[in-house]
């Protein structure tokens, strides 16, 4: 059973900053994939393989918007890891950017009702985690409120009215299954979120900072 809380947070996610190897080709990518007021790039030479344990997920409102996003993504160097299909929750897929970044854009819409926009209704930064509950009571302890919790395998945050991203966790070897990648991974996430609160570290090693 869901649990719900509409309680507003004091704490939410004010940036995301992903660290890449080739900041000016990161740049190209994003603006022409179209999320780049969304994120903050970094240049870093952190070692990093395989799975980074999270993925960045657009709601979008249909599933042309899906493909327009998709489409884009691809023709900006997106490698293509589950081509946007119809499912039994609605439609989308998973590519990953050429700096590594793993993105999931999708719907719940199963039917288009107009043309293509490139309207983003959510952002989501879903933390591949391995112990659910003890992560989320990690965050709560730090002053994020549930928004949405499913026992030991998804936890939701609520966001502020100002936030551009929303928090949420879930089994990483799930989420990597979700992805269609190996769970294996081994260094930096290459990700940093800005909050209050910062500087500190989750259970899983996702940095945070002081929002600035």
């Amino acid at each position: 059973m869901a649990i719900t809380d509409s309680t507003a947070s004091d704490t939410f996610i004010a940036s995301v900053t992903i660290e890449v190897a080739d900041l000016d080709a990161a740049r190209r990518f994003y603006a022409a994939f179209g999320v780049d007021a969304y994120i903050r790039l970094r240049a870093s030479e952190a070692a990093s393989a395989g799975f980074r344990g999270f993925t960045l997920g657009l709601t979008v409102p249909q599933p042309a918007t899906v493909d327009s996003f998709f489409g884009a993504a691809v023709d900006a160097g997106a490698t293509v890891l589950k081509p946007a299909a119809k499912s039994l929750w609605g439609y989308g897929g998973v590519a990953r950017a050429p700096d590594g970044t793993i993105w999931k854009i999708a719907t719940s819409a199963k039917k288009d009702t107009g043309p293509a926009t490139r309207e983003i209704g959510e952002i989501i930064l879903l933390l591949g985690v391995e112990d659910v509950k003890a992560s989320k009571q990690f965050y709560v302890g730090r002053g994020l409120t549930v928004g949405k919790s499913f026992g030991g395998k998804y936890a939701e945050f609520t966001s502020g009215e100002s936030s551009p991203v929303k928090l949420a966790l879930y089994k990483r070897r799930g989420l990597a299954k979700d992805l269609c990648v190996p769970d294996d991974g081994t260094g930096s996430h290459r990700i940093v979120i800005g909050g209050a609160g910062g500087p500190f570290a989750d259970p899983d090693g996702f940095a945070w900072e002081a929002a600035g």
